[in-house]
Formats: structure tokens, C-alpha cells, sequence
């Protein structure tokens, strides 16, 4: 009678050894991750990209280390996201990763994935700000209104102290206007007021603007440039002015008081010389 084990006996424990040599024959996850991305010809930093899922944690995982990931729910996650980031089948990932860590995942507490989500607290703070650029707004807007306000009633005031001072300025604004040369009366007094021992010229740009230039008896430059409509100039001189009018119809012309009654043409110019008596075109 043999004391041995019998072959029926050998072969449970041989079968127990087959499947250990399996279980320790097969790549672990992080393994299987790492080839996969070598593969795909992808970097930690591609799939980081990717995924958003930090390169620390790739690392670790690719490493077989899942406690950074935060629990086990997030370290299916991950496990799930990589392995679609290098086109494979997550499912038989997930089961070895429940086979290794006690199958179905313990609950975690709720932490953030991805350190956006820790960020989007802190960006509702800025409505103090917006509350104070109102309150500026609207201060600014009641100053302005109450300046205006007072505007108003400062023009108010003005017009109705001003009503009568206004309509009795009116006829010394009319005795300032400049009395029409042409009038007997007015070249009688221009007469009478110019000096006897000089020369003198007024110019007057009744019908336009025109250029004029005038010289003293020497041939100095006593002024050029254009007189616009309404403008006078008067140049004196002890015995000769000489004058070229740009636009000789545009001009009446005073000399010693007296108007010249020329038919001076539209556009033309004309170059005229007075001296002293009786005024001449030279």
C-alpha cells in the first residue's frame, strides 16, 4: 500500500499552479497603458493633453500606483480615460483593476477631478466690483444733474435781469456802425478830419475780398495781404501812396476824405498812386 499521493490527488494542486503562473503571466495596467502609448507613438504630455488628467497622475498610474488618483472611482475614471486616449478596450482593464482592489469600488468622498473645478468658486467674487462701479455711475449721474439744474436756473435768471438792458443796448450798438462814406455828410466830416500836410487812403472791400499790397513814397511795403468783405484799411504817407488793388471792383477807395468814383471793373487789378490836394489815379 503506497503512503504517496495518488495522480488524482497531484492534479488539483497542479491545477492551482497553472493558475498562479497565469495570474503572474499577466501585464498589470499600468504596464499595458505604457505599451499602448509607446506604441500609438504618444508622449505623457500628449495624453495629458488629451485627457486633462495631470501628468503626474499618468505617471503614477503607468506605475501601477493609483493612490493619487484620489479613490477608487476616480482611478476608474482615469484608468478608463487613458485607456481610450491609446485605443484600447478600457472593460478588461477595469476588471483586472477590480480583481487586484477588491471588486466593486468603496465610496470616496467627493473631491475635484481636475483643479478647474476648484477654480470656479473663487471667479464670483467680482460682483462687488460691479456694485461699485454702479454706485460710482450713479453719483456721478445726480453731480451731473444737479450742475445742470443750476445751470438752467443761472440762464433763467440771466435772461430775465438781461431783458431790459438788452433792448436799451440796442440803438447804442446801432450809433457804433460806422457811417456810410458815400453820404455828403460823412465825406464832409472825413474831409475836414484829414491832415492837410499828408496823404491819406482808405480802403474798403465793399463788394468782396480782394488782395491789396500799398507803399509809402520810398517804395516801402506799408502792408499786403487781402482784406476780406468788410474789412477797411487806411495808410498814410507825408506825400505818396502807391496801391495795387487785386480786385479792383470789389474796392471803394477814400482819398484825403473824398470817395474815387472809378467804374473799377470785377477782377481786375489796378495800380494807382495818390499824393497830396486833389486826389488823382496816377
Amino acid at each position: 500500500m503506497s503512503i504517496g499521493n495518488s495522480p488524482e490527488d497531484e492534479r488539483p494542486f497542479e491545477n492551482e499552479h497553472v493558475e498562479a503562473d497565469h495570474e503572474e503571466a499577466r501585464p498589470s495596467i499600468g504596464h499595458v497603458l505604457r505599451q499602448a502609448r509607446i506604441a500609438a507613438g504618444l508622449t505623457v504630455d500628449d495624453v495629458s493633453s488629451a485627457t486633462r488628467v495631470r501628468m503626474n497622475i499618468v505617471h503614477a498610474i503607468e506605475a501601477d500606483d493609483f493612490s493619487a488618483c484620489g479613490g477608487d472611482v476616480y482611478a476608474r475614471g482615469h484608468i478608463r480615460t487613458l485607456a481610450k486616449a491609446v485605443h484600447l478596450d478600457p472593460e478588461p482593464l477595469l476588471a483586472q483593476y477590480g480583481d487586484e482592489h477588491g471588486g466593486r469600488p468603496a465610496p470616496t468622498p467627493a473631491a475635484p477631478l481636475f483643479e478647474a473645478e476648484r477654480i470656479r468658486p473663487e471667479r464670483r467674487g467680482p460682483n462687488w466690483t460691479a456694485a461699485m462701479v454702479a454706485a460710482i455711475v450713479a453719483v456721478i449721474g445726480f453731480v451731473g444733474f444737479t450742475m445742470f439744474q443750476g445751470d438752467d436756473s443761472g440762464n433763467e435768471a440771466n435772461v430775465a435781469e438781461g431783458s431790459t438792458p438788452s433792448d436799451s443796448a440796442s440803438p447804442t450798438t446801432k450809433t457804433k456802425k460806422p457811417a456810410d462814406p458815400t453820404k455828403p455828410e460823412a465825406s464832409d466830416s472825413a474831409i475836414a478830419a484829414a491832415p492837410q500836410d499828408k496823404v491819406t487812403v482808405r480802403v474798403a472791400a465793399a463788394d468782396g475780398r480782394s488782395w491789396i499790397a500799398a507803399k509809402d513814397h520810398n517804395g516801402r511795403m506799408i502792408f499786403d495781404g487781402v482784406l476780406k468783405q468788410g474789412d477797411t484799411k487806411t495808410f498814410q504817407d507825408s506825400s505818396k501812396v502807391h496801391l495795387v488793388l487785386g480786385d479792383a471792383g470789389a474796392i471803394d477807395l477814400f482819398v484825403n476824405g473824398k470817395k474815387i468814383e472809378e467804374n473799377f471793373q470785377p477782377g481786375a487789378v489796378e495800380r494807382l498812386t495818390y499824393t497830396k490836394g486833389d486826389p488823382e489815379a496816377g
